[in-house]
């Protein structure tokens, strides 16, 4: 097992398998709520469940990407958990935070607008900035969240860094990052996406080598396209989010998933979303 976390993935076939999981929603055994009570015994066990069927799969799995939400309410023992979990897979893999993951919400059996955000700060294995390369891909990590807040922002620290890294790379690349950075036609949510997309965009249009981006938040499955660019969102591995609607709600007929994405060693994706067996 390599040390966490890595930076570099050499694969026997040049074709790199990523296994993308997401906003796991993980809690401690304090329940706030009914609903919290019974996401938080669904959450665990669906993550876990999720990750083996994942690797039950008839695939090679060369790397584990979670896109952020990997708790509830930050507590160091949730994370220690999430670690010795993904470690025990004996696979290389790369956690990045999402808005739960430095923000506590207080209040939860209120109307969202009448909630505490409390700023918390990051666990020290989440990353940003971080890069993997492969013998023919490059996947760079960014920090979207927020501390205190839900909606997101991509820094214009992180975008020179991805300015640079594409710069001095010509391999086909990748990003990852919590949040959403196109509309996905849900009002309420698409107010909590990323800030400073615009900019993001025009400073990512010089590089025709970018492919993809994956994001978490969204809690739904979406294909979207920008600048010849393929742009994934994620199936949460607990509960889903209804698509396409102007306000809150749960798709309760919405099963936990994670998304496959293959990429070829001449630059091609292919990427496909499973659910869990029920």
């Amino acid at each position: 097992m390599q040390s966490y976390p890595t930076n570099q993935i050499s694969t026997p076939d040049a074709q790199l398998n990523i296994l993308q999981i997401t906003d796991l929603h993980l809690s401690t055994p304090v329940i706030i709520d009914s609903h919290d009570s019974n996401a938080s015994t669904f959450c665990q066990h669906s993550f876990e469940s999720v990750l083996q069927q994942a690797l039950n799969e008839d695939i090679r799995c060369d790397l584990i990407i979670v896109t952020g939400d990997l708790v509830n309410r930050v507590d160091t023992h949730i994370y220690d958990h999430i670690f010795e979990v993904l470690q025990s897979t004996q696979i290389p893999f790369a956690c990045i935070a999402g808005n739960h993951d430095v923000t506590d919400e207080n209040g939860m059996d209120l109307p969202f607008f009448q909630r505490e955000l409390v700023a918390r700060p990051a666990d020290r294995r989440l990353l940003n900035r971080h890069a993997i390369e492969s013998e023919h891909w490059q996947l760079l990590f960014i920090d979207s969240s927020i501390t205190g807040k839900v909606e997101g922002e991509i820094r214009a620290i992180d975008i020179e860094w991805l300015r640079q890294k594409l710069t001095d790379c010509s391999k086909p690349a990748l990003i990852a990052l919590h949040h959403h950075i196109i509309s996905i036609d849900s009002a309420w949510i698409d107010t909590h996406m990323a800030q400073n997309t615009e900019s993001f965009w025009q400073n990512m249009a010089p590089f025709k080598h970018l492919q993809v981006i994956i994001s978490g938040h969204t809690h739904q499955e979406q294909v979207r396209y920008r600048q010849g660019v393929t742009v994934y969102s994620t199936p949460s591995t607990c509960y889903q989010f209804k698509p396409n609607v102007q306000e809150f709600a749960y798709d309760e007929s919405g099963l936990p998933g994670y998304r496959w994405l293959q990429l070829a060693n001449n630059g091609e994706v292919a990427s496909w979303v499973e659910r869990l067996d029920t």
